[in-house]
């Protein structure tokens, strides 16, 4: 599936469509260049999801957790991660297959830990505001 964001406006929307095609999907990696919108879709997801409070990139922390509506949600930012072992030794495997959502990002840093099936999210730049968005189950 592939989506068009001409403007923040529209990731409402998108968001929904995503979780839609997720169906009981409920691990997703993000991939895009740095400043690309990952956080910024991770943010409209969570209000999809029924997140109340403030959606921050975890970047310093690896992990944040939100509750949403019906569901817990992790979102990962494995950017300044040196290697796969930090990610093992903070337990993200047991997050991944606790049956929560679980927003990745940076998810290349930890090749070996990945799950069989997730939903892959794309993001490319087209210009300062249109985003190109590829959503794939894996």
């Amino acid at each position: 599936m592939t989506l068009t964001a001409s403007s923040l406006s529209e990731l409402p929307a998108i968001a929904s469509q995503i979780l839609t095609y997720a169906g009981n999907e409920r691990i997703f990696l993000f991939h895009g260049d740095m400043g690309a919108g990952k956080t910024t879709l991770i943010k409209s997801l969570c209000e999809a999801l029924g997140v109340a409070g403030s959606v921050t990139s975890p970047t310093f922390a690896i992990v944040n957790e939100y509750a949403g509506t019906n569901a817990k949600i992790y979102h990962f930012d494995f950017y300044r991660l040196k290697n796969q072992t930090e990610a093992l030794d903070m337990g993200a495997e047991e997050y991944f297959y606790s049956g929560n959502y679980c927003f990745i990002e940076w998810a290349e840093k930890i090749p070996d830990m990945l799950p069989h099936h997730y939903i892959s999210i794309s993001i490319e730049v087209l210009n300062d505001e249109k985003r190109k968005i590829s959503v794939e189950k894996i």
